[in-house]
């Protein structure tokens, strides 16, 4: 059943007017989206403020083993691709998964160091496109040069930096923590 879908829908297709991206796009805005709440609330479960982080960390990476090696695996069985793979792409894939991973880990220290996820992730989601646009550019400059990139391109960098620097400055109070509840006060004693 995959392996038909992957063999024609995973092909780059110039042409084609399906907006197949866009259903993969938002599945990753989902995604990464609750991901810092997720994390957040893993960590805090594990009941250990001092190693909760990393004991949460460790589940990530085993998350990543189901997801990012058994499922690619099975999908390359099922597709009966070749096993060859160039140095460069496995170089550069393995760098891509190295920076996410230190990325992974940065948002649990943040979390560690009193950072609420709402202001972390925002803070992450805010800046990391104003990082990948200009390394981009840097990297893949356009063919007319810098100067042939239009002024909304930079206004939109703009308002993402504003947008993280908002939520960061603006956010919500913390909730009052609980009180513990009195003990019941047997008959005859005071308080």
């Amino acid at each position: 059943m995959l392996r038909p879908y992957f063999e024609t829908n995973m092909q780059p297709q110039t042409n084609s007017p399906s907006l197949m991206w866009l259903a993969f796009s938002l599945l990753t805005v989902f995604s990464w989206g609750i991901y810092g709440i997720l994390l957040h609330t893993g960590q805090s479960a594990m009941g250990d403020p001092i190693n909760g982080r990393y004991k949460a960390f460790l589940f990530v990476g085993i998350a990543y083993f189901i997801t990012a090696v058994l499922a690619p695996i099975a999908v390359l069985l099922l597709n009966g691709a070749s096993w060859k793979m160039p140095v460069t792409g496995m170089s550069w894939s393995l760098i891509a998964g190295v920076a996410g991973a230190i990325g992974a880990f940065g948002v649990l220290l943040a979390f560690g160091a009193k950072g609420s996820p709402a202001v972390v992730m925002s803070i992450v989601f805010a800046g990391a496109p104003v990082v990948n646009s200009l390394l981009a550019v840097a990297l893949h400059p356009p063919a007319g040069g810098i100067s042939s990139i239009r002024w909304p391109f930079f206004a939109g960098i703009l308002l993402a930096a504003l947008g993280g620097f908002l939520v960061t400055f603006y956010r919500p109070a913390p909730t009052a923590p609980h009180k513990p509840a009195s003990p019941p006060v047997a008959a005859g004693q005071t308080q």
